[in-house]
């Protein structure tokens, strides 16, 4: 097994950005997650209520980055100073985050037609994994919980050919913004990994990843008038265990160690999870 494709989603629920290799430290990959979308109170927004944010490219920089929509004007972010600060949550995370200049907020506000804050998770930010799950003080950025997204090709395809079955049409991963995505001929191996190592960094299965309304939504566009994978996860994916309720695709790892993955990196299986996940009973 090989990695086949690394991404990074700069701006929590903006676009994802490709990438052919990733350095790799204890928050993640390093550049996913480190700025997020805020109402003025300071709550997270994601595409589950604001789906335009499917639509703005993100070009990070080393002093400033550059936010794109069609039709409208870029917007240039300096990085901010780290005393403009105000807590934000994040889930049930509360961080305190660096916050953009107010110009650049008026724009953003602007394109989005509300009020909203661009915040980032600086060398001040302090967050941590739930240790419920993964097992020690973690650190993470404005994910919804954990450092790292695993999907793999073959249980992409198995979904795919159930949604063919009941002509359903068929999606791509990017509606499940993955940060590595592992090619395989197997279907759902990643249910029965407890752990993988990538060129010398063990990843730690740590939790399966509940799927919610995001995966219906063109990752472009935002538009919900495409096909939608919840009708097969549904028949195919739901989990069993009331710990994690709902469909599932894609397991959360945590990193135990540091150093750089890339696309064409050998994946082997460090510990084995026989027992696998609970699902219900499949339906036709």
């Amino acid at each position: 097994m090989r990695i086949s494709d690394l991404f990074i989603y700069p701006l929590k629920s903006a676009r994802g950005i490709a990438i052919p290799s990733a350095a790799v430290d204890a928050f993640g990959l390093i550049g996913d997650r480190r700025m997020m979308i805020t109402d003025p109170a300071g709550h997270g927004i994601t595409q589950r209520e604001l789906q335009e944010l499917a639509q703005i490219d993100v070009e990070p920089g080393p002093t400033s980055t550059r936010l794109k929509m069609q039709g409208k004007a870029d917007i240039l972010v300096p990085t901010p100073q780290p005393e403009r600060r105000m807590e934000v949550d994040i889930w049930r995370s509360v961080i305190s985050a660096a916050v953009a200049e107010d110009g650049a907020n008026r724009q953003l506000s602007e394109w989005l037609g509300r009020e909203v804050k661009l915040v980032f998770f600086d060398g001040l930010a302090r967050r941590v994994a739930n240790p419920e799950w993964a097992s020690g003080d973690t650190p993470v950025t404005f994910s919804d919980g954990y450092q790292i997204l695993v999907t793999t090709s073959g249980s992409l395809k198995a979904l795919n050919a159930d949604l063919a079955k009941h002509g359903e049409g068929s999606v791509g991963m990017e509606r499940f913004r993955p940060n590595i995505v592992i090619d395989c001929d197997e279907e759902w191996p990643e249910d029965r990994w407890a752990a993988i190592e990538i060129a010398g960094i063990r990843l730690d299965f740590v939790k399966p990843c509940a799927r919610c309304i995001m995966t219906t939504q063109d990752q472009t566009t935002g538009s919900r008038h495409v096909p939608n994978p919840m009708p097969a996860m549904g028949r195919i994916r739901m989990s069993a265990d009331r710990r994690v309720p709902g469909p599932l695709f894609g397991w959360n790892a945590v990193p135990r160690g540091a150093g750089t993955v890339a696309i064409g990196d050998e994946v082997t299986v460090a510990k084995a999870r026989p027992e696998g996940w609970a699902f219900k009973a499949r339906r036709a």
